[in-house]
């Protein structure tokens, strides 16, 4: 036989074992890609993009441990969003959604994080460097976040309430009370046109379920903002 015959056979046959073996293994890949691709949508929010709020505090629960001298937390509510949709339909509230998602998003950054706490509430977490620059990155939230929204009727008029947290300022940075002076700086200061800030003694305020007291969605509705 030719010696290149004998040494061809073996290698062939290695050959069929490898891929042979890489059949099951080319299987579990996709199986593993597809589950971290379904994994992955059940964190974000499939409407507006953002992260379910269990993510989004992971997230900004690490944000906050490492940069503790530079971290922002937001809250997001949309003004008057029921009438929005009772007005326009559904329609129109979702792209108004929509559209509230990708601006927080491309404002945060690639270095901070947004999620959608649940109906027209939004949270934001990210980087800021200075106080001035803390100020001037606000003022282009707010910005944004009045644009009109485009849709096939037209453009829609949009409005929000911020309510802000600055972990350093409040010497504080544990993300539940840290969302919970922005609430309270958000309501106080909702309608108004501006931003809030939260002071120290707005981390005291009472809370429902997680929720500020007196809000819309906890059991002293008599009492909301």
């Amino acid at each position: 036989m030719d010696p290149l015959t004998r040494v061809a056979t073996p290698i062939g046959q290695r050959a069929l074992i490898i891929t042979t073996l890489a059949v099951p293994l080319t299987g579990w890949t996709i199986h593993a890609l597809t589950l971290h691709r379904r994994l992955a949508a059940e964190r974000r929010d499939p409407l507006t993009g953002a992260q379910r709020r269990a993510a989004f505090e992971r997230r900004a629960q690490r944000l906050l441990a490492r940069h503790r001298q530079d971290t922002l937390i937001c809250l997001v509510d949309l003004d008057n969003f029921k009438g929005l949709n009772d007005t326009h339909g559904h329609a129109a509230g979702d792209a108004a959604l929509a559209a509230t998602g990708e601006r927080l998003s491309r404002w945060a950054g690639p270095q901070g994080v947004v999620g959608r706490l649940g109906g027209d509430e939004f949270a934001v977490a990210t980087r800021v460097d200075t106080q001035a620059g803390m100020e001037q990155r606000l003022t282009e939230l707010m910005g944004a976040l009045h644009e009109p929204v485009p849709t096939d009727a037209g453009p829609l008029a949009v409005a929000a309430s911020v309510g802000t947290a600055v972990p350093d300022y409040l010497g504080i940075h544990a993300l539940p009370a840290l969302l919970r002076g922005a609430d309270v700086s958000m309501y106080r200061t909702k309608h108004s046109g501006q931003y809030g800030w939260a002071e120290i003694e707005d981390l005291q305020a009472p809370t429902v379920n997680g929720r500020r007291a007196g809000r819309p969605g906890t059991a002293l509705l008599e009492r909301a903002a």
